[in-house]
């Protein structure tokens, strides 16, 4: 049997992908006003179409669950509309692509909440060193502390979860071809697995590995009714610490038990964040991906500080399905056809990832359009 590689056609539920190689999700802040997706962000994901799947940047699913100005949201028709667009422009170039929606909890500012209210939470804790992108004191956009949160009622959980559900309606309208529900990177879910956080004692608290994944779960359910299970994945951060969060002792019984969880309910796939590249090693180790692998029987993608060596090597060792990529999609929109033929790899530009206009986000070349550009003579080489 021939060696799996990263160009193989792969099929995820009902979906048939061209290739194992994922885009990963890449916050931009680059909505149009309203928080709708516009055609210069439609130009942006069809660029990079070529990707076996693309998961989109975090959505909110309420205006509750923003964190961070100028991201898409997924809750009004005007945003149905411009992620319909979006979702056009991919599947005009055979991609597929799963909506990943979001609620960002604790890593919000009382200047993006409805009627400037705190944040909710499994905590009244604020996350230490944690920022989001909102409005300062003089009004003006900013990288500021997020609020102290405070914790939710269960009412507010039991809206959560339907504000999930509708995002999943919304989904099916704008046409995804399935939908990741967010459970990582310190984010509201994550907020509620990690037993370090969580200082709840009801049935969504921190006591139990059950009511630890409860919200998550429950969440899960409520989506994959709407979409089935076959069209809805889960992203995680064990040991990750982006957004606050610290060491947790019981990081795998929590996780594991997710896994067995999510295996039984069918779910298409699990998205597990290894690091990123800030990192100078993984952290999640592999030790505990041999484990996750033997609790789910799904699809496994794994992202996170990726370079094709590192991909090539978590396919060959059977631990991922698919391996997804960030950083280096937002500056190589041919990311597909540079690994292939083992083409040099653009750099990104720092400055420009988070905000602005098409500069760092739609004018990056491909290696043929750079090739195209250096082979036009000059003027002085035509005799």
């Amino acid at each position: 049997m021939p060696a799996k590689t990263l160009f193989d056609a792969y099929t995820l539920g009902p979906n048939h992908l061209k290739n194992r190689i994922v885009m990963a999700p890449l916050t931009r802040s680059r909505a149009c006003k309203g928080d709708v997706p516009g055609e210069m962000n439609a130009e942006y994901y069809e660029q990079r179409a070529g990707a076996g799947l693309i998961i989109s940047e975090a959505t909110q699913v309420s205006k509750q669950g923003q964190g961070y100005l100028w991201t898409p949201g997924i809750y009004t028709p005007e945003q149905i509309a411009g992620w319909k667009k979006v979702v056009n422009a991919i599947h005009n170039y055979d991609g597929k692509v799963f909506l990943q929606m979001w609620h960002v909890g604790r890593i919000s500012h009382t200047t993006l909440q409805p009627n400037g209210a705190a944040p909710i939470s499994s905590t009244d804790k604020a996350a230490e060193n944690s920022f989001s992108f909102a409005y300062d004191s003089d009004g003006k956009p900013a990288n500021i502390p997020t609020s102290k949160p405070r914790n939710a009622t269960l009412d507010e959980l039991k809206q959560v979860i339907a504000d999930y559900a509708r995002a999943a309606r919304y989904s099916q309208q704008a046409g995804f071809d399935g939908a990741e529900v967010h459970g990582a990177n310190g984010y509201l879910f994550d907020q509620f697995l990690n037993s370090a956080v969580n200082e709840r004692t009801d049935d969504y608290g921190r006591q139990t590995k059950e009511s630890r994944t409860r919200l998550l779960l429950e969440t899960y359910d409520a989506v994959a009714a709407v979409l089935g299970p076959d069209r809805v994945g889960v992203r995680i951060s064990p040991f990750g610490v982006f957004g606050g969060m610290p060491r947790d002792p019981n990081v795998e019984e929590t996780f594991l038990y997710l896994a067995e969880q999510l295996s039984k309910r069918r779910a298409v796939y699990v998205h597990i964040v290894r690091g990123s590249q800030f990192d100078p090693e993984p952290v999640v180790p592999e030790s505990f991906f041999r484990k996750f692998r033997d609790a789910f029987n799904g699809t496994i993608i794994i992202t996170g500080g990726l370079d094709r060596e590192k991909a090539d090597h978590l396919l060959q060792a059977g631990l991922a399905d698919l391996l997804g990529f960030g950083m280096l999609y937002i500056s190589n929109p041919d990311l597909v056809e540079r690994f292939q033929h083992n083409w040099p790899l653009n750099p990104a530009d720092p400055a420009t990832l988070y905000g602005g206009g098409a500069k760092g986000y739609t004018d990056y070349p491909t290696y043929q359009e750079q090739t195209a550009h250096r082979d036009v003579p000059s003027p002085l080489d035509i005799h």
